[in-house]
């Protein structure tokens, strides 16, 4: 009973029964969905599991999978690869530009996969604006194939490689090179039999998230499908609800092999970490201050200003300028217009509509997503919950789970018909997006608001309650006000992701219920290139605007000190 009467031990309670609403049931449905199919539609049948052999027999099934598992197994070796060599680089050389990659990989970072994807195919396509204006008409041909479709997505996944890697690169440990050399060794053996082999965790991390990230992405297959056929589990889940009849069957079985893939690549990655020591840190190591380059500093800005110029200006920079070109026309200057912008705000109530009510949606998701983050970081952080762990692994789950298999699980979960006497029918309605982009921003909140109380000594909170402060009162005078500043950041993440959430949009918004996401991706499934760039960049400029003004509003001026908190 005292365990139960506890406050973290509450607390931890719920934050548990609300991951799992939100988060663990749906994905069990999906599995349930398999085993026993049409159990959630009132039909108590044991499943034929012979079906998930059918995917190999299905001609769409099998393209779906291999194509995935291709465009995943190569995406992460190259997007490793590439993530891995900028963060060598970063770290040891300090060059002009280079805080522009910075900037670069966090800008890719935040940017929805299907507006970069937009840029690319309107980059590409064979009358896009390599072929109409540059001349390059092959491009087309090497883009959309398999192996063009690799190098895509690498380019717009290496940051999560590139952060893994430059976060172990942040410390300089000397003394293990320096024995190497020391016994003979030169400087490339040193590096290849001792640094390298530390790195194995942070690129194990790094390869994992780029193939989950990758494999259950939707925005890439779903702008790709305007002009060339390249089928993606994900986007075969999509199709399948929006067959008739729809198809639970097949959407369920694909989801099932999507969940398998990524619990595998987890798995391989704990197999190869499990039998090794990494900690390699002592008090002498100092942090690593990047140096000017000797030799080859201008060929690294150089470098630098190419690559960014492939991995931003083609995505971003095609949009921008589609957005303003006369597509129907010369490839001259003198067929720049703004028609389509004209277009756009004479139809302005389609896309005020799709603003409104992604920007509703992302606000209310952004607020309880706040609650419930900062409860689940709390939990982690002060409390000695018996199920702590439990409470971390479900914060991740979403993060992992691809969008479309989450919205698979909430049709089977909220669309029962024993629901509606309770006024919790919420399929068919806009609270069911607020469910799925709340579940999709909790690993976002959670993750900065834990970093923010790792900063904040338990002994503060312990103080207080041994002068007699109630839990709430611990909580809003000395929690809130030493971390608003990390729930304003978290906050205003989960706001701006959930308002270009393709994925589960797509799969849940109501009828007659347009989302900005959907919107600017219907404009482009009509191979309305320029009008769904004009609607991207005002789309998109209307939230920046709003999160620089609500981050100018609530931000605190005057941050704490150091020595004010202890």
């Amino acid at each position: 009973m005292r365990m139960f009467g506890s406050y973290g031990n509450r607390t931890g309670w719920l934050v548990l029964a609300l991951l799992f609403l939100l988060i663990l049931l749906p994905l069990a449905a999906v599995i349930i969905q398999v085993l026993l199919p049409g159990v959630f539609f009132g039909q108590w049948n044991v499943g034929d599991l012979s079906l998930l052999l059918e995917v190999f027999h299905r001609p769409l099934w099998l393209a779906s999978m291999k194509n995935s598992l291709f465009l995943g197994i190569g995406t992460t070796i190259f997007a490793t690869l590439l993530g891995g060599f900028l963060a060598v680089v970063r770290s040891r050389w300090d060059f002009q530009t280079a805080r522009l990659l910075d900037f670069a990989v966090w800008i890719l970072i935040i940017t929805p996969s299907f507006i970069l994807a937009q840029g690319w195919v309107m980059f590409a396509a064979a009358d896009g604006l390599a072929s109409n204006w540059l001349g390059w008409h092959w491009v087309s041909g090497f883009i959309f194939q398999p192996g063009g479709l690799v190098l895509v997505m690498a380019l717009s996944k290496f940051p999560l490689a590139y952060l893994a890697i430059a976060s172990a690169l942040e410390w300089k440990v000397d003394r293990l090179g320096e024995a190497a050399r020391l016994c003979g060794s030169s400087a490339w053996t040193a590096w290849r039999t001792i640094e390298f082999p530390l790195l194995l965790p942070a690129i194990c991390s790094g390869a994992v998230l780029v193939f989950m990230d990758t494999i259950g992405d939707f925005g890439l297959p779903a702008s790709i499908a305007t002009v060339f056929r390249f089928p993606t589990l994900p986007y075969s889940i999509y199709s399948a609800l929006y067959t008739s009849p729809i198809r639970f069957d097949m959407a369920g079985i694909l989801s099932f092999y999507l969940v398998l893939f990524i619990v595998l690549a987890m798995t391989v990655q704990f197999f190869v970490m499990r039998k090794s020591r990494f900690d390699f840190l002592s008090s002498r190591a100092i942090r690593r201050k990047p140096q000017k380059p000797v030799r080859g500093g201008v060929l690294l800005t150089i470098f630098n200003v190419c690559f960014l110029l492939v991995v931003i200006g083609i995505p971003f920079g095609t949009n921008a300028f589609m957005s303003v070109s006369d597509t129907s026309g010369a490839a001259s200057f003198t067929n720049l217009t703004l028609r389509h912008y004209a277009t756009l705000f004479e139809n302005a109530g389609a896309l005020l509509d799709g603003l409104l009510h992604s920007l509703s949606i992302a606000a209310t998701a952004g607020i309880v997503g706040l609650v419930i983050g900062f409860l689940v970081a709390y939990v982690l952080t002060y409390s000695s919950f018996t199920y702590r762990r439990m409470v971390d692994v479900m914060s991740l789950v979403s993060l992992a789970v691809p969008g479309v298999v989450l919205g698979i699980g909430y049709i089977f979960v909220w669309n029962q018909k024993w629901l509606e006497p309770l006024g919790l029918l919420l399929y068919g309605t806009p609270w069911i997006l607020v469910l799925a982009s709340v579940a999709g921003a909790i690993p976002i909140i959670t993750r900065i608001i834990v970093g923010a109380m790792a900063k904040v000594p338990g002994q503060l909170l312990n103080a207080a309650q041994m002068q007699g402060a109630s839990f709430g009162q611990r909580i809003q005078g000395i929690l809130l006000p030493l971390i608003r500043g990390s729930l304003v950041s978290a906050g205003l993440a989960a706001f701006g992701s959930s308002v270009f959430d393709l994925a589960s949009t797509s799969i849940l918004y109501p009828p007659d219920f347009m989302t900005l996401p959907v919107f600017i991706n219907k404009a482009f499934e009509d191979l309305k290139f320029a009008y769904a760039a004009a609607a991207t960049l005002t789309g998109g400029g209307i939230v920046v605007v709003i999160i620089v003004v609500m981050e100018w509003l609530f931000k605190p001026k005057n941050m704490t000190s150091g020595r004010e908190i202890s």
